[in-house]
């Protein structure tokens, strides 16, 4: 059954993901960072808070696209190196199974590594709401435990699904994993900037480079959306409906690139 195969390679990519020392060591930076926000908040009387929520969810950011860079692009470049890659493709598991179950492993682990940090960081917002006097509270914008930010979670994790599927779109077309990462980050930063490179025509007098860089601006996924970071720290309203369609476009994003994944993996020969 195909979704019971894609599943068995998920949870197979979970296991090992978790055994993975790169992962630790990215998850204990990500909560050492988390930790520090508290002592940095401390610096700035009554904006400890708003210190901690904006540091600990950049945080968050920053550790998933270091997770999603670093074993994202080696789900399938691993399987080549260690020849693991002929045993599989030798069993009843079509190709795209193999591609789609990597893919959604990796979401899985990022889905629990970012739900691990996220209580975190509410269990130090707790701690401060609870050692902070109330003349304090009422200088803040939101409150300390807002669920808001958790809107700001969930774009962070739609945004790593999208890069997730960006890497292992380069894993399966590039044979070396150092170049998948350059790609992969690449595609990462021009992606933030996407707002500036399709209005590039507008700063500069040069027609011929605006398109192109203009063209690029449009293919890049537009990361600099999933960016809500400063409303939900600032109590600024996200309407739910701007949310709903940033998670559509990463939805339709996501699934052209692993379409475009599974049929290059599927015309590729392995000698």
């Amino acid at each position: 059954m195909t979704v019971r195969r894609i599943a068995v390679v998920a949870v197979h990519v979970f296991k090992e993901t978790v055994r993975d020392r790169v992962l630790y060591a990215i998850g204990a930076f990500a909560l050492l960072l988390v930790a520090a926000s508290v002592l940095i908040g401390q610096i700035t009387a009554g904006q400890d808070v708003k210190i901690i929520k904006d540091l600990g969810l950049a945080t968050i950011e920053l550790a998933g696209v270091l997770m999603t860079v670093f074993i994202g692009v080696g789900l399938v470049a691993r399987e080549i190196e260690r020849r693991s890659i002929y045993s599989l493709l030798a069993k009843p598991l079509p190709r795209w199974e193999f591609i789609v179950g990597k893919y959604c492993g990796l979401v899985l682990t990022l889905a629990v590594n970012i739900a691990a940090m996220t209580v975190a960081l509410y269990v130090m917002l707790a701690w401060m709401n609870w050692t902070s006097p109330i003349n304090i509270q009422h200088s803040w914008d939101t409150p300390a435990m807002d669920v808001r930010l958790l809107i700001s979670v969930l774009l962070i994790f739609a945004e790593m699904a999208l890069l997730t599927a960006i890497a292992l779109f380069f894993s399966t077309f590039s044979s070396s994993a150092l170049w998948s990462v350059v790609f992969t980050l690449g595609f990462f930063v021009a992606g933030l900037e996407s707002d500036d490179l399709r209005n590039f025509g507008d700063i500069v007098d040069a027609p011929f480079m605006a398109h192109i860089v203009s063209a690029i601006g449009w293919v890049v996924p537009a990361f600099s959306a999933f960016d809500v970071k400063l409303q939900v720290v600032h109590g600024i309203h996200v309407p739910a409906g701007f949310v709903l369609q940033t998670l559509l476009y990463a939805a339709i994003y996501i699934g052209v690139a692993l379409a475009a994944a599974v049929g290059l993996f599927s015309r590729r020969e392995f000698k």
